[in-house]
C-alpha cells in the first residue's frame, strides 16, 4: 500500500549485530588498556564495515551511525599503541 514492507520498517532502526560486537570488543580493549588488541579489533571492524557497505548490507542511517563510530574510535586510537612506549625501568 505505501510501497514498503513492515519488515523494512523494523530494520530501519536496527543496529548491525556483527559491527556492534566488534565495536564492543574495541571498547573493552580500550578500557582495559589492551592497546594492540584494540588496534587489531578496530581493523577488523573497519574491514567488516567496508564489506557490508559495499555489499549493500546497511541502510543509510546505519552507514551514518557506523561512520560516526569509526571517526570517534580513530581519534581515540590515534597513538594508542605499545610500539613507542618507553620502558619504565630505564
Amino acid at each position: 500500500m505505501f510501497g514498503f514492507q513492515l519488515s523494512d520498517l523494523r530494520n530501519i532502526h536496527k543496529k548491525n549485530k556483527e559491527l556492534e560486537e566488534l565495536l564492543a570488543k574495541v571498547a573493552s580493549n580500550v578500557a582495559n588498556n589492551y592497546k594492540d588488541a584494540a588496534q587489531k579489533e578496530f581493523s577488523s571492524y573497519q574491514a567488516k564495515f567496508a564489506e557490508l557497505k559495499a555489499a549493500g548490507g546497511l541502510n543509510a542511517k546505519q552507514i551514518t551511525y557506523y561512520e560516526k563510530c569509526e571517526t570517534e574510535f580513530c581519534e581515540k586510537l590515534k597513538g594508542f599503541t605499545h610500539k613507542d612506549q618507553k620502558p619504565y625501568w630505564h
